[in-house]
């Protein structure tokens, strides 16, 4: 146990020597998270003095800067969140025409507010298909908005064409003009059009980046990689996807309406199945979750198509060529060509992922914060208390009336034979699964049936027997999850707010530090060991700040000496916490628990202090298979 502590002590002399290592300037810092939006600005100012030298005109690059405005949103949806839609071309139509038909029927005569009109109607729309839609998961998510696309579609040509033009479209729209009051500008077709895209999309991407970087970024990046666990971890993810679906829409909302002012004609293809499909390629071709992904995929597709069509013999099969050009992209770049670019970058400059600000966690709190208890608990009350819990399936009973407590700071244990029910009978504890019957109460009050997030956020948290970890995160992103939920709540819209925060910060450095990870806390979780990740495993659930702690089988799959140090750990958290473990390890089991509850075949079979539970006949006949008291040490 020696080693354990020197371990852990070692890890934490490490963690105090970067906070007292000198660190770089904040003004660095921030010059060096502002360097992309500094890229793309300069990018879009010398643009129209390079490209026409590769023959790229003022109206393909006007078109290549809607198509990326449309794809920062489906970026957003899609690369950071991993929801495929392939309904977003309604949302597109849907700004495009209401601000069209706005400007053509005389009814707004101001142009940006009919385009703001178009945006907030697209995104209604958006708030009413995704409530619709994410009630579904993978591929029944991505069938759903593809039926609400082909509706959008049909009602453009049928139920709503007198406003939309059915199959002829909106023309006649009038070209952007803005008044200032004192002078008036009135923007023509070329680069004065380019450059009033240009600004759209600039300030389109500077908000989406706002949106990556925030904590609402954080949790979406957390449901991309694992939505069980970040919804165990006290986020309401349907909130966060219902949000991000309507943001989308606004974007797509928004491109629309651009697109009618730039050819002063909407036209009906703007619906079209075809529409959306080619934004899924040109954002995968360009690198989902990079946000400037979607722009080089329009750039690389819409450029290509141009020249295709300029060339006599290979017009006819541009869509033929295209779509090689996809398969070796997407083939060559696994993550696209912006992610590889990305990629190259990093390795070259050996630097931490862009949205890490390894100066803003340079300090660990002493100690980690843990929830106070329910105001409402009475004295004497059982901390978690289960009354006659049942789970059937058909006919099949995997727990059936079974009655638990769990007291104030104590460590009970759970054992039990394979098929006993006690991951089932866990996993109603946790509030993952509904009990049939029997109700589930936390420092006497009722959750039962409310949800693991609800459950999380009254203060109890589960580690899993399989790691439900977010792999493509690292150690610090990891904990950051857990803590901004207990920080935030279950949901909280804050989009455009910094990540970091000194209070923040240091609950995350505590958790990582108090598992012993803080020398990795830059690591990828996929690159780390198995007992590392069991490790974190642990520190997810600690990280949520619970009282009450739920641990099933924390020592599964470990070697000898990461037991050892996660038995060393389960003994050096419990000041301010109750625990319940489920767990084959016998000898760590009768170390660690204060009493133990044997299930059987889906029943209680026994229950009391571990000496008890050596003694008890029934135990040893049905789990222990009878072995001397001598082997159990």
């Amino acid at each position: 146990m020696s080693s354990v502590h020197d371990s852990m002590m070692a890890a934490g002399h490490r963690t105090a020597e970067a906070a007292a290592a000198p660190q770089q300037p904040a003004h660095g810092g921030s010059m060096r998270r502002q360097l992309p939006e500094i890229l793309v600005g300069l990018s879009l100012i010398a643009a129209p003095f390079v490209l026409p030298h590769v023959g790229m005109s003022p109206d393909l690059l006007t078109r290549i800067l809607i198509w990326g405005l449309f794809g920062l949103g489906f970026d957003l949806l899609f690369g950071y969140t991993g929801l495929l839609s392939f309904g977003q071309a309604a949302f597109y139509g849907t700004g495009g025409f209401v601000t069209a038909y706005l400007l053509t029927a005389d009814l707004v005569p101001n142009m940006l507010i009919a385009l703001l009109i178009g945006m907030v109607v697209a995104a209604v729309a958006g708030l009413v298909i995704g409530y619709l839609t994410l009630r579904r998961t993978g591929i029944y998510f991505a069938m759903s908005t593809l039926a609400f696309g082909e509706m959008f579609y049909f009602l453009e040509n049928s139920s709503f064409k007198e406003y939309t033009g059915g199959e002829n479209g909106i023309a006649g729209v009038p070209p952007p003009h803005l008044s200032l009051g004192f002078v008036d500008f009135n923007i023509s077709s070329g680069w004065p059009m380019y450059w009033f895209v240009a600004i759209f999309f600039f300030v389109g991407y500077l908000i989406a980046r706002r949106i990556v970087r925030s904590p609402f970024g954080a949790v979406l990046k957390a449901i991309r990689g694992n939505p069980k666990r970040a919804m165990a971890l006290g986020h309401s993810i349907q909130s966060y996807k219902l949000t991000v679906f309507v943001v989308a829409a606004a974007y797509g909302g928004l491109a629309g309406g651009l697109l009618g002012l730039f050819q002063s004609y909407m036209p009906p293809d703007a619906f079209a199945l075809d529409t959306s499909a080619q934004l899924v390629i040109q954002t995968v071709m360009g690198g989902a979750g990079t946000l400037l992904g979607p722009l080089l995929g329009a750039t690389i597709w819409l450029y290509l198509y141009e020249g295709l069509q300029q060339v006599g013999n290979l017009g006819p099969y541009w869509k033929l060529i295209l779509g090689i050009v996809f398969v070796v992209l997407v083939t060559v770049f696994r993550h696209g060509v912006a992610g590889a670019i990305l990629d190259f970058v990093r390795m070259r400059r050996g630097r931490l992922p862009a949205d890490i600000d390894a100066g803003a966690s340079a300090k660990v709190s002493s100690e980690l914060a843990i929830v106070p208890p329910l105001a409402s608990s009475r004295p004497g009350t059982p901390v978690l208390e289960a009354r006659g819990i049942t789970k059937q399936y058909g006919g099949l009973k995997a727990v059936s009336d079974v009655d638990f407590s769990l007291r104030e700071g104590e460590l009970h244990g759970v054992i039990g034979p394979n098929g006993a029910g006690k991951s089932t009978f866990f996993a109603m504890l946790a509030g993952e699964l509904p009990t049939t019957a029997g109700k589930v109460y936390f420092r006497g009050q009722e959750i039962t049936g409310v949800g693991v997030t609800a459950v999380c956020q009254l203060g109890m948290s589960k580690s899993y027997q399989i790691n439900q970890l977010f792999e493509q995160l690292t150690v610090r992103q990891n904990a950051m999850i857990p803590v901004l939920a207990r920080s935030r709540g279950k949901f909280r819209s804050d989009m455009l707010r910094g990540l970091h925060s000194e209070a923040l910060d240091e609950q995350v450095n505590a958790a990582i530090a108090l598992v012993g990870l803080s020398h990795h806390a830059d690591t990828l979780v996929s690159e780390m060991s198995y007992g590392e990740k069991r490790r974190l495993e642990i520190g997810l659930a600690l990280a949520t700040g619970a009282n009450v702690l739920l641990f099933d089988e924390p020592l599964a799959g470990l070697g000898p000496e990461e037991r050892v140090l996660v038995v060393s750990l389960l003994k050096s958290i419990r000041k301010g916490r109750s625990m319940v473990i489920v767990e084959h390890d016998m000898d760590a089991m009768f170390e660690l628990a204060e009493r133990i509850t044997v299930l059987y075949e889906g029943s209680k079979l026994a229950e009391g202090t571990p000496d008890e539970i050596r003694q008890d006949t029934s135990v040893q006949a049905a789990y222990l298979g009878g072995v001397d008291d001598h082997e159990f040490a």
